[in-house]
């Protein structure tokens, strides 16, 4: 099996020994993506809402560095740093990725990267 490593200028660049996504299959295998703003490396201000617009965006930006869109998400896995913040992430989740429904697990933990409130991984099928 041969992988592919893909990278996004439009994403936050690594912060450690991995890469933003990697193709393997047909797939591509996203790393978590946090509320960091990819022009300045700092997490953006704000409440869970404001964080999740910009994980889905750097989300999306990753996506298309293989052409695909969120009909093409297969699953994601949801990281809040508290479940009661979880209607507020899903409006805007839902509103991102329109019709598109993704199997999904979601999970509270103790803490998230940079003391973020959200953070998204997805497994998409490659088009």
């Amino acid at each position: 099996m041969s992988t592919k490593i893909v990278h996004s200028d439009n994403a936050p660049a690594a912060i450690g020994p991995y890469s933003q996504g990697v193709v393997a299959n047909g797939f591509l295998f996203t790393a978590g993506q946090i509320a960091l703003d990819p022009a300045t490396g700092q997490v953006v201000p704000g409440d869970v809402k404001a964080q999740t617009e910009r994980v889905m965006t750097n989300l999306g930006a990753v996506l298309s560095t293989v052409n695909a869109g969120w009909k093409d998400v297969v699953k994601t896995t949801v990281f809040l740093h508290d479940m009661n913040d979880f209607p507020a992430f899903n409006d805007v989740y839902g509103r991102t990725l329109g019709d598109a429904r993704p199997a999904r697990s979601t999970v509270q933990v103790a803490a998230l990267p940079r003391g973020v409130l959200v953070e998204v991984e997805a497994i998409v099928a490659i088009p």
